[in-house]
Formats: C-alpha cells, sequence, structure tokens
C-alpha cells in the first residue's frame, strides 16, 4: 500500500510537471513577438504630449502642429499638456517616470540636453529617456523694447546706463540663457543680470512691458510682437542672417564668429519603451513634418523643419550633451 501511495505521488508530480511546462509554453510569447502586436494596436486611447514649457513658446506652437496632424494618422485623440517649470525639468520629469507604452510623449526644446550638465536635477535625455524624433529648430535672437535706438547688440551694450543690463530668458539652463551669459561674459566692463520665466510668451510680456533691458529668445516666440513694432530684434546666432529678419546682424557680424545657438525641438518617451514603438512614433512624425502644409507653418514662424530617423536622432543628442557641457564651462555657470 506504501509503495503503491508512492509510485501514485510521482506519477501525479509528473504529470503536473508536465502539465506546468506545457502552460508555460501556451501561455508565453517571444518578446518581440509581445511587442509587435502592441506596436500594430497603438494607439488604442488618447497620447499625451507633455510639453514642458507654457503655452505660446516653440515647443508648445511645434506640438500643436504635430499633435493636430497625428490625431487624424493615427485614429486617437493627440492631446498637448503644458507642464512647465525649473527650464523643462519638470515636463521633463513627468514623462520619464511615465509608464514605457507611448502614451506618455515629451516635447521639449534644447534645455533638455543643457540641464542634462548644468542642473543637479537635469533628465539624461538618453539615459532617463527615449529620444524619438526632431521636429526643427531656430537660432536665438536678442530683442529689445520697440522704444530702443540702437539697431545692433554690440550699440545697445556700449549704450547701456553705468554698463548695467538686465536680460530674459525662457528659463535658467535653456540655450537662450546659455548664449546670452556666454555674450556678456565675453564682453568686459558689463555686468549682465539674468531674469528667467517659465518660458517663452511671458518674455515677451516682459519686454513690451520694459520689466528687462533685453531678453534672449527665439523668433516664432517673438514673431508676432516683432511684427507689429512692440519689439525690436539686434542680433541673431546663426551664421547667416534670418530670411525672415534681413536687416539684423548675427553675432559673427558682432564678434562672435564661433557662436551659432539654435533651439531645437524633439520628442522623447520614457525609458523601456519598445524599440518597434519608438521607430513607429518616429516614422508617423516625420510623415507629419514632411507634409508640404507643415513644413509651409513652421517655416512661416521661423522654424526649420528637421527629419532624422531615430538612431540618427538619438546621436544627435547625445553630441548635443557633450556639446553644451563645453558651453557651460566656457561661461562659467555652476550646476544648480
Amino acid at each position: 500500500m506504501i509503495k503503491n501511495t508512492t509510485r501514485l505521488k510521482h506519477r501525479l508530480g509528473v504529470a503536473c510537471a508536465t502539465l506546468g511546462i506545457f502552460a508555460v509554453t501556451i501561455n508565453s510569447q517571444p518578446a518581440w513577438s509581445q511587442s509587435a502586436a502592441q506596436t500594430a494596436a497603438y494607439p488604442s486611447r488618447t497620447v499625451r504630449m507633455i510639453v514642458a514649457f507654457t503655452a505660446g513658446g516653440i515647443a508648445d506652437t511645434v506640438a500643436r502642429i504635430v499633435g493636430q496632424r497625428l490625431t487624424a494618422r493615427l485614429g486617437q485623440p493627440v492631446v498637448v499638456e503644458n507642464r512647465a517649470g525649473a527650464g523643462g525639468i519638470l515636463g521633463a520629469k513627468v514623462v520619464a517616470a511615465a509608464a514605457p507604452d507611448g502614451y506618455t510623449i515629451l516635447v521639449t526644446t534644447t534645455s533638455i540636453a543643457v540641464n542634462a550638465s548644468n542642473s543637479k536635477e537635469g533628465v539624461d535625455p538618453v539615459v532617463q529617456l527615449t529620444p524619438v524624433s526632431i521636429a526643427a529648430s531656430t537660432p536665438t535672437i536678442f530683442i529689445a523694447p520697440a522704444s530702443t535706438k540702437e539697431n545692433n547688440l554690440l550699440d545697445y551694450v556700449r549704450n547701456a546706463k553705468q554698463s548695467r543690463v538686465t536680460f530674459a530668458s525662457a528659463g535658467v539652463g535653456t540655450a537662450e540663457h546659455l548664449a546670452a551669459e556666454y555674450v556678456f561674459k565675453s564682453l568686459p566692463g558689463i555686468a549682465a543680470t539674468h531674469v528667467p520665466y517659465q518660458g517663452g510668451a511671458p518674455v515677451n510680456t516682459a519686454v513690451v512691458s520694459q520689466h528687462v533691458d533685453l531678453a534672449s529668445t527665439t523668433y516664432p516666440t517673438a514673431a508676432p510682437y516683432l511684427r507689429q513694432g512692440s519689439m525690436r530684434a539686434l542680433a541673431v546666432a546663426s551664421r547667416t542672417r534670418m530670411t525672415l529678419l534681413p536687416d539684423v546682424p548675427t553675432l559673427a557680424e558682432a564678434g562672435f564668429p564661433e557662436l551659432h545657438v539654435a533651439s531645437w525641438i524633439g520628442f522623447f518617451v520614457p525609458p523601456g519603451t519598445s524599440p518597434d514603438l519608438v521607430q513607429k512614433l518616429n516614422a508617423e512624425i516625420n510623415q507629419v513634418l514632411n507634409e508640404t502644409d507643415s513644413k509651409e507653418r513652421l517655416r512661416t514662424i521661423g522654424m526649420d523643419p528637421q527629419l532624422l530617423s531615430q538612431p540618427e536622432f538619438a546621436k544627435y543628442v547625445k553630441e548635443e550633451v557633450v556639446k553644451w557641457e563645453r558651453l557651460i564651462k566656457a561661461t562659467g555657470i555652476t550646476p544648480n
């Protein structure tokens, strides 16, 4: 009887083990198969674009252009949410902590590469996020109130009262902030004080209201005010003069031939997002950006459309982090 019981337990154990193996076999799928299935079904609900700056800035403008067209292409709503703060760090952290399922996309600027080196709270755009696609870029410009008599940045600085100026930007560590710091620190006898804001729109208000002397910003952000004559552009940080600002000298003309600063707009997703899904998002965004209407809208507001594959953009972001780390050291700014 004991032998029969032992034999029965043994047979049951073998049977259970066999069933267990069989169950695992029929219930599990290769990782690539699951990823492909998820990508094929994506999206099945609303996609959020988290813009790291306030409404009205270049990141917000590009996000809304792309989001509107992605809604039509993907068949699901793509909504824009502004999560401004800390020079773009707040929005980046929101996305870095989100589920890696493609339903939360960060839209940010060059500031994410800057913050990786300039802030202890900065989010590493390659390690803590996954680069997806670049949309466009635009050079930094220096603007002043319409009442300004000077036509270029150097004359303005030379004539500044007591050699003191205040300048605004869309936040500490943004490309515009660092470009201005580099310029002013290179000019002897000038004491420049930075006044940071949470995005480009409040910078416009500060300039028009003359709460600051100058601002380092971008053309798309300042364009409406420049067209209506309530502010004046004094310099552009590009290799050649902008088509939309043909009378405004470049920083190279002002004695800074090596300083070419452009603010780019990029899309990122949380780390761990499947490569297939990242590639799909890159392809969809590039399709939108390649549409004639999209390119015209971007160029009209002073943006230069860009098309890069996902690996190309990831490589570009890495290079940007290195470039801005060098510029930060040159300005002497201490990481905050």
